[in-house]
């Protein structure tokens, strides 16, 4: 415990990480106002459902607890991580930021209605409670790309690396099951999300960096 209070108080301490992580955590705030405006543009957007090669032939399963309590798992994981791994906390929460703004603008870009029948998530969920219910955000999709994300992010740890990929699997095909994503917006979050992962190193270099260098870098900054 001693040790983790002190590698803690060793990177707030640090000027440069503390302003890093300032900038990282308005970076969220901003993805997350753009998110909102981009959901509810393309729900006033989306024009008629289409037919999907996989939807249209697996009916409807009742999976609005995993859809729901998902991310919250995945919130709690990478809590856990941050703080036993404070060198990661600015390239991972802008990263995530950056995903979240692109995935914003694909949104916006893609107004094709949800596939029906699907489930209906319930009012009281905790996706509700982040704002990310039955919106018209399809394209692609978070369930699958963020933990996808993470497992990029921390790929030289095996257990995390298998770990977010498998719930990026699981996740991607429970969406599948509800219904409530199309294909293609699974199957694209594999395809984009490196993409993302490689904006994010070359615009967040230094935080990259630390995150790989860790205690090394940290007395340098």
């Amino acid at each position: 415990m001693d040790e983790f209070i002190l590698k803690h108080k060793t990177y707030w301490r640090n000027k440069a990480f503390y302003t890093s992580t300032l900038w990282a955590g308005f970076l969220f705030v901003i993805s997350v106002i753009v998110s909102t405006m981009t959901n509810e543009y393309a729900i006033l957007r989306a024009k008629n459902p289409v037919t999907d090669i996989v939807l249209s032939n697996v009916r409807v399963f009742d999976v609005d607890v995993v859809v729901n309590y998902g991310p919250l798992l995945i919130i709690i994981l990478v809590f856990i991580i941050l703080a036993m791994r404070p060198a990661a906390i600015p390239f991972t929460i802008k990263s995530l930021a950056l995903f979240i703004i692109i995935r914003g603008i694909f949104i916006s870009l893609t107004h094709i209605g949800q596939f029906e029948p699907q489930i209906v998530l319930p009012s009281t969920g905790f996706l509700n409670f982040l704002g990310g219910g039955n919106t018209g955000g399809l394209f692609f999709s978070g369930h699958t790309g963020t933990p996808f994300l993470l497992a990029l992010i921390f790929w030289n740890n095996k257990i995390l690396r298998w770990g977010f990929v498998g719930l990026s699997i699981a996740l991607g095909t429970v969406m599948l099951l509800g219904h409530l994503h199309y294909t293609i917006d699974v199957v694209g979050a594999f395809f984009i999300t490196p993409t993302i992962y490689y904006l994010a190193q070359k615009f967040f270099k230094r935080d990259y960096e630390l995150l790989h260098k860790g205690d090394q870098l940290i007395h340098s900054l």
